[in-house]
């Protein structure tokens, strides 16, 4: 019988690294072909356009203008209004929204009767495409015979003009995306929650912490990360809400809904002037960047501050 080469041992070892190493590598190559058809979307869907959009805001029905276009922006009073009903409308929603989505997934964790039926019906307005619910808000905003005055007059209330008043229809714009965002970001929320490991309130509870030096001290610190991505995703999402605008009020009355996007809209197919809405779409892409940017730094400062204490 053959005799083992005395070297196999001292190989083995080699080998198996190059089988590892391998693998690794086909590993690699596999994760790659899965990214590929998302990457591919990210080029044509976001990245194109985006640069199409920073190429069509330096020219004006097809001529090179360089900066004349933004300049026109920065001196129109109807585009810095409109600017500053977006700001206003994201200062608004976007705490209302992740504070009442917040509320909820603390209750919803709870082992409470009827939580589980009550999780889904908070959550049932996502599954609904927005511009129908656009529809469905837009009849109950209705001043003459729309469900929310009825309900004011049963408790008697005088009806509200809602949508028809420029002091009421951005705050009903703002209770139909809440409608629907609250229940989105209610999920994340839940998810970020349940991924707390019970220890920690359990140990807290030993040293006699109650249930907001509990909340505050240990829960809202775990949740940081998810809390993040909803403060970023939602402060997007609101910044770039259309449909509602589109459908129930076209920016009216007196401008009082002529949100940004509505306004891009607006200036691209009502206007036919592609090269002042691919400015405007760049200034929202730079507005956006500086929120978020802000967003993220305050995030970090509290989390250095969480850190050092």
């Amino acid at each position: 019988m053959a005799r083992p080469s005395p070297h196999a041992e001292a190989f083995a070892p080699i080998a198996g690294r190059t089988c590892w190493h391998s693998l690794r590598d086909n590993e690699g190559l596999v994760a790659l072909a899965f990214m590929v058809p998302a990457l591919l979307a990210m080029v044509l869907f976001r990245l194109l356009p985006a640069a199409q959009a920073g190429f069509e805001s330096v020219r004006n029905r097809g001529e090179f203008v360089g900066l004349d276009n933004y300049r026109f922006l920065w001196s129109s009073d109807a585009f810095r209004n409109c600017l500053k009903t977006t700001l206003i409308f994201g200062a608004v929603v976007n705490p209302a929204q992740i504070v009442l989505a917040l509320v909820l997934a603390l209750l919803f964790v709870q082992r409470l009767p009827g939580g589980r039926l009550a999780r889904t019906l908070v959550f049932l307005p996502v599954a609904v495409p927005l511009l129908v619910s656009a529809v469905v808000w837009g009849i109950a905003f209705r001043p003459d015979d729309g469900l929310l005055n009825a309900l004011l007059a049963t408790v008697g209330l005088p009806a509200q003009r809602w949508l028809t008043s420029p002091g009421q229809a951005l705050p009903s714009i703002m209770i139909l995306a809440s409608w629907v965002g609250v229940g989105y970001w209610m999920t994340f929320l839940i998810a970020g929650l349940q991924d707390i490991p019970p220890e920690y309130a359990e140990a807290a509870a030993v040293d006699g912490a109650g249930w907001w030096r509990t909340l505050v001290q240990i829960t809202l610190p775990l949740l940081r990360r998810p809390l993040a991505f909803v403060l970023v995703a939602d402060t997007v999402a609101n910044f770039l809400l259309f449909a509602p605008v589109q459908v129930l009020t076209r920016g009216g009355p007196t401008e009082a809904t002529n949100l940004i996007m509505f306004e891009v809209y607006r200036q691209a197919y009502t206007y036919g002037d592609l090269g002042l809405a691919s400015t405007e779409v760049v200034i929202v892409v730079l507005v956006l960047l500086v929120v978020v940017s802000l967003q993220f730094r305050l995030l970090r400062a509290d989390g250095d501050a969480d850190g050092g204490s």
